[in-house]
C-alpha cells in the first residue's frame, strides 16, 4: 500500500509521516509538499503538491493508495477550492481511499465559523467524491501554548477571551498516531471522528504549566471585542479574527465536545498533564 501525505514539511504533516514511516515502511510513504525541499531531511521520497495547483496532484498522487490531506491554511473561500484540486487529482490518479485531517468545533458560535464552515464543505465534498474515506476532526493543538511559555512568563500571565469555557486539545504526536490508525483500519471508512484529549478551562490550562514548568502564572481574562482587537493588531485582519475567534468558540462551548479518540486508536489521547510534561 503506498500512502501519500500532503503538507509533509509542516509540523502535523512530518508527525504523520513519521508514524506511518514506522507502521509501513519508509518505502512505501510519499511526501507531498509545494516546497520539496523543505521535506527532503524525512528520508522518503517527496513529490510537488501545492494546493493551488491541480495538475501538481494529478502527477503526484499516480500509484498512490491512500492519500492524507491536511486541511489548508488560507482563507476559508480559497481551501475549498484547494482540497478540491486534491480530491480531484485523487480520483483522476485512482486513489482508492482519503483521509482528512479537519477540525472540530459546533457551528454558529465564534467568528472562526468561517473556518469551520469551510472543512465542513471539504468533508461533503470527500463523501461524494466516490472514493472511500475517513474523516478527523482536530482538537485545538496543545503545542502553540507550550511554544509560548517564554511570553506568557515574561508577561506574567495568559490573556485571552476564553473566560471558563472547556476546550478540547490534542497533540500533534497523538493526532499522527490517530490518523495512523484511519489508514489501518477499514473498519473506520466512512465515518467522521472528534480526536483530541481531554477538555480543560484555560485557568486549568494555566495551573498545569504553572505545575509542570514551575511558573507562576495567572489567567487573565477579557472580553471578546478587547482580545480581538489585541490579536488583530499583532497578527492583522485575517489571523488576528481567526485566533480571536477560537478563543470566543472556548468561551461559547463550540469546542466543549466528546471525543472519538479511543474509537479511532483503541486507547485514550494522553492526560493532558502529560502531555505538558513531554514537552519539556
Amino acid at each position: 500500500m503506498k500512502i501519500a501525505v500532503t503538507t509533509a514539511s509542516g509540523n502535523l504533516g512530518r508527525a504523520i509521516v513519521k508514524k506511518a514511516i514506522a507502521e509501513f515502511g519508509k518505502e512505501n510513504i510519499i511526501g507531498l509538499a509545494r516546497t520539496p525541499e523543505k521535506a527532503a531531511d524525512l528520508g522518503i521520497e517527496i513529490r510537488k503538491g501545492d494546493y493551488n495547483n491541480p495538475k501538481d496532484f494529478e502527477e503526484a498522487l499516480k500509484g498512490i493508495d491512500v492519500v492524507v490531506i491536511l486541511s489548508g491554511n488560507d482563507e476559508p473561500e480559497k481551501r475549498i477550492l484547494q482540497h478540491r484540486n486534491i480530491i480531484n487529482g485523487a480520483k483522476t490518479a485512482g486513489v482508492q481511499k482519503i483521509i482528512y485531517t479537519s477540525i472540530f468545533g459546533d457551528e454558529g458560535k465564534c467568528a472562526f465559523d468561517s473556518v469551520i464552515k469551510s472543512n465542513r464543505q471539504t468533508e461533503k465534498d470527500i463523501m461524494e467524491c466516490g472514493l472511500q474515506y475517513a474523516i478527523g476532526r482536530n482538537g485545538l493543538y496543545l503545542e502553540p501554548d507550550i511554544d509560548c511559555i517564554g511570553e506568557y512568563v515574561k508577561a506574567g500571565e495568559i490573556k485571552n477571551s476564553g473566560g471558563d469555557g472547556r476546550c478540547a486539545y490534542a497533540t500533534r504526536e497523538e493526532l499522527a498516531f490517530a490518523y495512523v490508525s484511519m489508514i489501518k483500519k477499514d473498519s473506520l471508512n466512512g465515518g467522521v471522528y472528534n480526536l483530541f484529549g481531554e477538555c480543560v478551562t484555560q485557568q486549568e490550562l494555566t495551573n498545569a504549566i504553572n505545575k509542570v514548568y514551575g511558573t507562576n502564572l495567572k489567567y487573565h481574562e477579557v472580553s471578546v471585542e478587547e482580545y480581538k482587537q489585541d490579536r488583530t493588531n499583532v497578527y492583522g485582519d485575517f489571523f488576528g479574527n481567526v485566533i480571536a475567534g477560537i478563543y470566543e468558540g472556548i468561551r461559547n462551548g463550540a469546542f466543549d465536545l466528546v471525543s472519538d479518540f479511543e474509537t479511532v486508536t483503541g486507547r485514550k489521547h494522553q492526560s493532558f498533564l502529560d502531555s505538558i510534561e513531554e514537552s519539556k
